[in-house]
């Protein structure tokens, strides 16, 4: 379910930036700003699926807990970043770490 619901996320995503060309500009961005430098990839969607689960942004988390799978992140990893999600998101963040817990966990398993 949680591969079906990226690639439908993704879909509509390019669909939405291919008929509004002024968010190509943001999206150029992401790319940049994603892509390694000081940080690698894989650090990068790790930081980007902690912020997604403490700000509560269920397309995120699915987004960046398939991108940092696809960068190599390991479960540990991967539970790692949704330990310093809880720290910063407070009660909120606990609640969405365990639909992060279950996107991760599906996504995984669809890898091996």
């Amino acid at each position: 379910m949680a591969f079906s619901k990226l690639e439908e996320l993704r879909k509509e995503l390019f669909e939405l930036v291919e008929r509004t060309p002024e968010l190509q500009s943001f999206i150029e961005y992401i790319e940049k700003a994603e892509s390694p430098k000081a940080l690698d990839r894989k650090t990068k969607e790790l930081m980007s699926l902690a912020i997604g689960i403490a700000i509560r942004c269920e397309p995120c988390i699915l987004w960046h807990a398939a991108e940092a799978i696809k960068a190599g992140a390991s479960i540990d990893e991967l539970l790692d970043a949704i330990k310093v999600a809880v720290c910063m998101g407070g009660g909120p963040a606990l609640a969405y770490s365990v639909k992060a817990y279950e996107i991760i966990k599906e996504l995984y398993a669809s890898t091996k």
